[in-house]
């Protein structure tokens, strides 16, 4: 047990990530079932979808851990405070916030009697983060999937440096996906993890077949940190990726960049299995992930990192 286990009522201080188009109602209701935080990615949600799956989840999930059901919002989406209410309203008890400022919405939902986190990728926002109010941080290391930090930090250079600096929990994000990878995190000093690409691999996840199978083919280095004039984001190698390499090579600006994205590529990618036209947002740990499972049986091997 440790600050943030108590805070947040859990055993096993480990979060599955809120990832767009992967993680709905049913992937974090089997890993709130399994005593883990399990979230609901609001990034690729319309707020009437969004209350489809908080409900969905409520239903699939064991009421003793209800309060392990969270939702992810990047408020670089539009709709955002609308998806605060509806998540409000339907009684969830974690909010993780990312992609934008701690200070914006921190106050509002602590004055909700709601739990806060907030993911970043320095020291630097980490202060901010603690300066917010946020009852911990989640600090992510480049090797992370999906929309990433610009200072290529990577995990273990990051998170002592997080721990070194803030006096609340650190949760530690990117490049962890096994026992092994957890022990490390808090050696460094993390109360705890936050784990996305493996979760992908998952029977319960949205992911589409081709996305997980061009995920268990993939090699050590087979993704990249692009699209950093924009938002930077890790991106498994395929056409798409190739072009937007090619496009930043050749000094392509924000405008084009975001014009080229505008053509709902990550719902291609991840949730309808274009492998050639999509965009794949995985992390780097994915050169290790080999086979699909189950949440059930994913989340009983990292908890032997927690056995003595």
């Amino acid at each position: 047990m440790n600050e943030f286990c108590r805070i947040f009522n859990i055993k096993h201080p480990i979060i599955q990530a809120g990832m767009v188009w992967v993680s709905g109602a049913k992937l974090a209701a089997a890993c709130a079932n399994e005593g883990i935080i399990g979230t609901i990615g609001a990034g690729s949600m319309k707020p009437d979808l969004l209350e489809q799956h908080i409900k969905k989840a409520k239903k699939l999930t064991n009421p003793k851990y209800h309060h392990l059901l969270a939702v992810n919002f990047p408020l670089l989406y539009g709709q955002i405070e609308e998806q605060l209410k509806i998540a409000l309203n339907n009684n969830i008890k974690i909010f993780i916030t990312s992609a934008g400022s701690p200070k914006k919405f921190t106050k509002f939902l602590k004055d909700n009697n709601r739990l806060v986190l907030h993911v970043c990728s320095s020291v630097k926002e980490a202060k901010k983060c603690e300066e917010a109010g946020v009852d911990a941080i989640i600090a992510e290391g480049f090797e992370a999937g999906g929309h990433n930090g610009r200072n290529e930090t990577t995990t273990l250079v990051l998170i002592p440096q997080v721990v070194d600096n803030v006096k609340i929990p650190v949760i530690a994000a990117g490049g962890i996906a096994c026992s092994r990878q957890i022990r490390a995190a808090h050696a460094l000093g993390a109360s705890g993890v936050q784990i996305g690409s493996r979760f992908v691999m998952t029977t319960e996840s949205s992911a589409h077949q081709n996305f997980k199978t061009a995920v268990s083919d993939a090699l050590p280095g087979d993704t990249k940190l692009l699209m950093k004039k924009y938002v930077p984001v890790r991106l498994l190698r395929n056409q798409f990726s190739e072009v937007i390499k090619e496009m930043e090579a050749k000094g392509a600006k924000k405008e084009e960049l975001v014009e080229y994205l505008a053509k709902g590529r990550a719902k291609k990618g991840m949730l309808e299995g274009d492998l050639i036209n999509g965009e794949l947002e995985i992390g780097q740990v994915s050169g290790m992930i080999k086979e699909i499972q189950s949440a059930s049986n994913i989340i009983k091997e990292l908890k032997k990192a927690y056995l003595s």
